[in-house]
């Protein structure tokens, strides 16, 4: 008889998430895991609501109902500052790396919660991870490419040592082959044992590379399954792949 694997231990668990702009309701009770180790993503059209459910999780969108786990502790009303040193880390849609800062800063900054000592070691791992950095380490960020900013800002996330890692939109703006390589790199982070919530737009590209994904429309998650499931659902094909 085969025998089912384990589940991992949940990093994230929201139940019941509600949130609101003002007398506009933008989440309406939004239930969400994420498991240890897994690559879940979020796929929706503009507006849907996306970004808010991510800054939510962040600390900086207010919640009007339902609650936050983290790693087993009710995060909802933390400070998005003691998220940040509990071990949630998000790349912001846009990247928004320090423009006037080397590469070399900008990647130290990542890392100001912890001790100077620890962070050579990991900037030499960042490294490795994105060649084009090591190579452009003294020059200013502001100078990369729209690809190069972009795994600029994850490297910079990833100096936190992250127990989750929150993406969003990393594909934003980017050329077709430049997005194939943001992926690859995401789903090799993945691989290495580090636990990602990924929303995106482009919901081939993330559907592809995702453990689970969660379709979600106005607010609301409409759907939800393992990614390759839900790359072939009718539904995900005809709203969001052209098919």
């Amino acid at each position: 008889m085969k025998m089912e694997k384990p589940q991992t231990p949940l990093v994230l668990d929201i139940q019941g998430l509600t949130s609101h702009y003002g007398r506009i309701q933008a989440l309406h009770g939004i239930d969400l895991q994420v498991r240890q180790g897994q690559l879940v993503a979020l796929v929706g059209a503009n507006g849907a609501g996306k970004t808010t459910l991510l800054r939510a999780i962040s600390g900086v969108q207010p919640i009007s109902a339902g609650s936050i786990a983290f790693a087993g502790q009710d995060v909802s009303r933390m400070s998005a500052d003691k998220r940040v040193r509990a071990g949630i880390c998000q790349v912001p849609e846009g990247r928004q790396v320090f423009g006037p800062m080397t590469v070399e800063d900008n990647l130290r900054l990542g890392a100001f919660t912890r001790p100077p000592q620890d962070v050579a070691g990991d900037m030499e791992r960042m490294y490795g991870l994105f060649p084009i950095l090591k190579e452009k380490r003294l020059l200013l960020a502001g100078t990369l490419s729209g690809g190069q900013q972009q795994m600029l800002a994850m490297a910079r996330a990833l100096m936190g040592r992250p127990q989750l890692l929150l993406l969003d939109e990393p594909s934003m703006g980017l050329a077709p082959l430049l997005i194939a390589e943001i992926f690859r790199i995401v789903a090799e982070l993945r691989d290495q044992g580090i636990t990602i919530f990924l929303v995106e737009q482009n919901a081939h590209a993330a559907l592809s590379i995702a453990d689970v994904g969660y379709v979600i429309e106005t607010g609301a998650i409409t759907l939800s399954g393992p990614g390759p499931e839900l790359l072939h659902n009718e539904q995900v094909q005809s709203a969001y792949l052209g098919m």
